[in-house]
């Protein structure tokens, strides 16, 4: 079978470092390979590069790049723009922010077809509404009317591939094409892409979902700063590994993980424990008083570590036994759509609720009306016990610091402008100060960052360490809540590993509690205490986790499950009853 792509000794250089070193690989019509590996290892730059997308500062040299006929190393600027879109679809890493926000999303994925074919403006219309409907998109008509801004993550990341497919290229190179999206959408762009590939088209994946690669590719490549350290069928590579480096990522995969077990290696960097000499109260242990003042709004206690400090109270005397969330009927409308109904549920201290469900099923919203960005139209919430979502803001301004968030997309999070110190000290002072002193340095140690991050902005860091610095803001203020709403997402599964840990170890150490918002299966199962399964805006199932996924009771979560790849291509994540039983 001969190559439509063909690698040879591909190497990329920013300035004195190489970023890529000597990467091989062929792929022929109709074949799949994956690519895995973590961030920072070459994959998504290597991808680039045979596009000839690396950047002005990227040096690329190799014995050959060959698409078809065309060498990439010595083809024109002209003859490049030609192969992109026509012949060459590319799925680019980050689609949140991937499309232009100014545009209707059906504009953007109608520009290759104007610009690459003579059909009418009809029919580049109806293409549109065709390939939204083949990338799972609900009501095309709507979507494809709407900017970026007003579509879900899981959304756009499906406006974008349908842009990349939407002129039948013969090679698609997918850079995590299913990061944001639930099971049941996932396994929808996977037939998709396994349909592409059955009609011809050579797929190169890169993938940090060891499953979905497992699922699509014959083949896969394992990168380790820039090499590729294991190869082979992919099966004999997942079920077999040899190099520990991949032992080390498919240890990192949390599916089938139990709650609380460590997912990687003890954190390299030094963080400083608490001391056991305020454990935090629990509703029998009574709380002891805390006194406040002007400047910070806690008095620091003795023996706890000045990165972190806590309140002396877990719960403050006024209610010492109140859990910290009770959500009570919840609904919120969005004109003639009903984005959350009926919803309702009590997060106890030191305890993660996780919320799972397909995109648009209302899990942001309710995280919104948690984080009391956003009033609900009937139904109320209580923080620890006091009025919240029916609060003014005035009110509810002394209780901000007590409800932190951690978003899917940490970068855009963040004032551009900013350095990390900066964000971290203005969470510290509640905004009264950016000046980054000691207690920045020993958070940023405590989430495993060296204190030399704290010159940098947020932009220069890995995915990773972006991640890393969002929970040190969120956890700074001293916090009872986070709202976690696709924290981890994002980001390869040894990192994801690394922050999940991370995330335990901060529970453990401070009381914290969570509402953990994510489409990953695997995750929700190791993070989680209890689960809710949302639906179209309801709660349809929820309980104990093992209760939840050991024995699911609604059809929808048979089938979320059911849905959900796992490592070897096999897609019954856990053993589900038939549908009816």
């Amino acid at each position: 079978m001969s190559a439509l792509l063909s690698v040879r000794g591909l190497r990329v250089r920013f300035g004195d470092a190489e970023v890529v070193s000597d990467v091989s690989f062929d792929v022929a019509a109709g074949e799949c390979i994956g690519i895995v590996g973590e961030s920072g290892s070459g994959k998504s730059v290597t991808a680039r590069a045979l596009l000839g997308l690396a950047g002005r500062q990227a040096s690329v040299t190799a014995d050959e790049l060959r698409f078809d006929e065309t060498q990439i190393l010595d083809a024109s600027a002209a003859r490049l723009r030609s192969l992109r879109g026509r012949e060459v679809g590319y799925v680019s890493q980050g689609a949140l922010v991937a499309l232009d926000p100014l545009r209707p999303v059906g504009r953007e994925i109608s520009d290759s077809l104007r610009l690459h074919t003579s059909s009418t403006p009809a029919q580049r219309r109806a293409r549109v509404l065709e390939l939204l409907a083949d990338v799972g998109v609900p009501d095309p008509e709507l979507r494809a009317g709407q900017r970026p801004d007003e579509l879900s993550g899981g959304l756009r990341q499906r406006a974008v591939i349908a842009s990349a497919i939407a002129l039948g290229p013969r090679l698609i190179i997918a850079d995590e094409p299913t990061t944001a999206l639930d099971s049941t959408v996932q396994a929808g762009i996977l037939d998709l892409l396994e349909r592409l590939r059955s009609e011809g088209a050579a797929l190169v994946l890169i993938s940090h979902d060891l499953a979905v690669v497992s699922r699509l590719a014959s083949r896969v490549l394992v990168m380790h700063e820039g090499r590729i350290v294991e190869s082979g069928p992919s099966a004999s590579v997942l079920a077999e590994p040899q190099h520990p480096y991949t032992r080390r990522l498919i240890a990192a995969v949390p599916t089938d993980r139990p709650r609380g077990t460590r997912l990687g290696p003890a954190p390299a960097v030094p963080v400083p424990s608490p001391a056991p000499a305020v454990p935090v109260p629990s509703p029998a242990t009574p709380a002891p008083a805390t006194s406040l003042n002007g400047n910070s709004g806690v008095t620091p206690v003795a023996g706890r570590d000045s990165a972190h400090p806590r309140r002396a109270e877990a719960l403050t005397p006024e209610f010492p036994s109140t859990p910290v969330v009770v959500a009570a009927g919840l609904s919120r409308s969005f004109g003639a759509r009903l984005a959350v109904d009926d919803v309702s549920f009590t997060l106890e201290r030191g305890r993660t609720l996780g919320i799972v469900g397909e995109s648009g099923s209302g899990k942001t919203t309710v995280a919104r009306l948690v984080l009391a960005l956003d009033r609900p139209d009937s139904g109320d919430v209580r923080l620890l016990g006091e009025p919240w979502s029916t609060a003014t803001e005035r009110e509810r301004r002394p209780l901000r610091p007590r409800v932190g968030a951690i978003y899917q997309d940490a970068l855009s999070s963040f004032d551009p402008r900013k350095t990390v110190g900066q964000i971290v000290a203005d969470a510290l002072t509640h905004g009264r100060s950016q000046r980054a002193g000691v207690e920045v340095a020993d958070l940023l140690r405590r989430v495993g960052l060296d204190e030399r991050v704290m010159n940098r902005r947020p932009a220069r860091l890995s995915g990773g360490q972006q991640q890393r610095v969002a929970i040190a803001r969120a956890i700074a203020p001293a916090p009872d809540l986070i709202v976690c709403d696709e924290p981890v997402s994002s980001l390869d599964v040894s990192v994801q590993a690394q922050v999940l840990d991370l995330l335990d170890e901060l529970q453990r150490d401070l009381g914290l509690s969570y509402l953990f918002i994510t489409h990953d299966l695997g995750v929700v199962r190791h993070v989680s205490d209890e689960v809710l399964v949302m639906r179209a805006g309801r709660v349809v199932e929820r309980g104990a986790t093992e209760q939840v996924f050991g024995a699911p009771q609604h059809e929808y979560t048979r089938a979320l499950f059911a849905s959900a790849p796992r490592i070897g291509g096999d897609l019954d994540l856990w053993p589900v009853p038939s549908v009816g039983s």
